[in-house]
């Protein structure tokens, strides 16, 4: 009988091994003479269950397997953002170099980082210090001598020209610096040397190692109080997610899922964005990586690949690569988030996730639950959306990260009581559901006003005030307006518009402009694609200003909605023609002017002609 690990069995990407020496749950290890990736993921007396993450097709029974002694982990060094990384965190640009082929062959191995490039290391770094809602720059310089922990800073280098990359001391580590040497070096090049409390000395380099399945630590759990602004007007008013939340964004094929994520990533305040694109189609993960990485930055005007990684796995690899890549990036998020940057994560799509933990769990003879999907499906979502959160970093200087995470979730046919959807709508405070009959109607972002929600309102009550006092009444009363038209829809699809009372009418007029000019946002065009917070309030208050003027004629006057709808305005074109056009339509477009003055002089318009709508059926506004 062979002593050492070798393949017993193989069913698909799973492979029973006998023999493997100092097995533990979650070892790496090498299968066959190719050496393909595993992940030992159950042990049965001298056999282990082996998830292979690569294609095991012409893998025998007797072929050696290695084990590594080593969990899955990520390397965590300079030179991560701009990369496109498979669920492994295997350079994809370079295997295709090396393959010139669009399919990766097995077996290859490539480092994740650059070991060769130097990179210019100082002892000096910038902190952002938070100061009530106030960010200030503090700049620290270390010396030798200088007492460490884990996590503390020891300097930085300049990993692309808008981020300034940290150098921590690695966990476990804790002492006095008795070396630093600045200059240029290579991630595994001594940059200092710490003596631990026992005497000994330890050399640090730029690289860490970390497992990836673990959350990496941090000293304290912080409240979210301040917004992701994304620019998206129906995200940042109706249902806003802060800094460190957790948000879900479910919808069917072709209600936009991978634009609106798309328009997060690019407009979001957010430091660092990671990108993971899990189970996608390969086309539509080719179109992300072509054309995403060109896009300019808003903030620095450069490219948004500076401060950008993706994690690119998609549906025709093997699932059990798939299923790995969320952990790959939320544990790279992490390690960005604990320099004090504020990272976005997006993950695109969670659904295609589960159905990987379903196929590994259906593969290893586990007793399903709801639709096939293993019983610790639900531990697994909480886990994942449970890393995001604003913390305070482990080591010196103190330093404020935040992580905030949005998942995509595909239910079949648009079916949210789904186990996937359902479970994730658990762990989330943000939840923007896609409608199909809002995609349809051409309405985008297709995000459902009565179905959609965000718990983190109240937190961010205070952050808001400070803008605009009216502000959050402003936000209720549309809100308001949004549910009262939803219910008189349903008589108006009976009855008709036309039967309705005036009172009635002129709601679903508001509504209408709400819908309109106010919640659909053009991601193509220029000025419409982002909208900023000043611009947001400045529009949702003139519409709710005109909901009030008009409700007052109809009350007060017995004014029509007809007459209302016919009031007509001067405006001036870009080519300088003054023409008359309807006010509820001017009102509707000027989500696609730039700046808050036009919204003003609109408005001194509107009030004109309706006051002499209101004086001819006697009513003062």
């Amino acid at each position: 009988m062979n002593e050492e690990g070798h393949v017993y069995r193989v069913s698909g990407t799973l492979v029973i091994a006998e023999n493997v020496k100092n097995a533990k749950i979650g070892d790496v290890v090498h299968i066959g003479e190719q050496e393909l990736l595993g992940e030992i993921v159950r042990i049965i007396g001298n056999k282990v269950a082996i998830q292979c993450f690569e294609d095991t097709t012409g893998l025998r029974p007797g072929e050696p397997v290695i084990n590594t002694n080593k969990p899955l982990v990520a390397e965590l060094a300079p030179g991560l953002l701009g990369q496109i990384y498979d669920g492994l965190q295997m350079p994809e640009k370079k295997l295709f170099e090396l393959t010139e082929n669009p399919f990766v062959r097995r077996g290859y191995k490539l480092p994740p980082l650059d070991y060769d490039k130097k990179w210019e290391f100082i002892p000096e770094f910038t902190v952002k210090k938070h100061i009530n809602e106030y960010v200030k720059l503090e700049k620290y310089r270390v010396k030798v001598g200088d007492k460490v922990e884990e996590g503390s800073i020891i300097g930085s280098t300049q990993e692309t020209s808008a981020i300034e990359h940290k150098i921590m001391v690695p966990y476990g580590i804790r002492g006095k610096i008795i070396d630093l040497r600045e200059g240029k070096y290579n991630i595994k090049e001594p940059i200092a040397t710490i003596e631990l409390p026992d005497g000994t000395k330890k050399e640090i380099t730029m690289l860490q190692y970390w497992p990836v399945r673990k959350p990496r630590p941090y000293r304290e759990h912080l409240p979210l109080t301040t917004p992701l602004i994304t620019g998206q007007r129906v995200i940042d008013v109706f249902f806003p997610i802060p800094k460190g939340g957790a948000g879900a964004i479910p919808g069917g094929f072709g209600t936009g899922k991978t634009v609106t994520l798309h328009q997060l990533a690019r407009w979001c305040d957010a430091d660092v964005v990671v990108y993971i694109g899990c189970g996608e189609r390969g086309n539509e993960m080719a179109d992300v990586i072509a054309h995403f990485p060109q896009l300019k930055d808003p903030r620095t005007g450069k490219t948004l690949s500076e401060r950008s990684i993706f994690i690119a796995n998609v549906s025709n690899l093997p699932v059990f690569a798939r299923e790995s890549s969320i952990y790959m990036g939320v544990t790279i998020a992490e390690y960005y988030r604990d320099m004090g940057y504020d990272v976005a994560l997006m993950a695109d799509s969670t659904s295609r996730w589960a159905e990987a933990m379903r196929d590994i769990s259906g593969r290893l003879e586990e007793i399903p639950a709801e639709r096939g999907f293993p019983a610790y499906l639900a531990e697994r979502i909480a886990s994942f959306y449970e890393r995001s959160g604003r913390v305070v970093t482990l080591g010196h200087p103190e330093r404020i990260g935040s992580l905030t995470i949005m998942g995509a979730t595909s239910p079949p046919g648009g079916d949210f009581s789904e186990p996937v959807t359902s479970t994730t709508v658990r762990f989330i405070g943000t939840l923007w559901a896609l409608d199909k009959e809002l995609a349809f109607q051409r309405h985008f972002p297709a995000i459902n006003w009565l179905m959609s929600f965000s718990k983190y309102a109240e937190l961010l009550e205070k952050y808001w005030a400070r803008k605009d006092p009216k502000f959050l009444k402003l936000r209720e009363e549309a809100l308001t307006v949004l549910e009262e038209a939803a219910k008189i829809e349903e008589i108006a699809r009976i009855v008709g518009e036309k039967a309705l009372p005036d009172d009635q009418r002129q709601i679903l007029l508001t509504a209408e402009i709400l819908r309109h000019g106010f919640l659909y946002q053009n991601a193509f065009h220029k000025v419409d694609t982002y909208c900023e917070p000043p611009k947001q309030i400045k529009m949702l208050s003139a519409i709710m200003q005109y909901h009030e003027w008009t409700k007052r004629l109809v009350k007060e006057g017995n004014v029509t909605i007809d007459e209302i709808r016919d009031v007509r305005i001067s405006v001036t074109t870009p080519e300088g023609e003054v023409k008359q056009t309807l006010a509820v339509t001017e009102l509707e477009k000027v989500r696609m002017v730039k700046g808050t003055d036009y919204i003003d002089e609109l408005m001194d318009k509107i009030k004109e002609k309706l006051d002499e709508l209101a004086e001819k059926h006697g009513v003062i506004l």
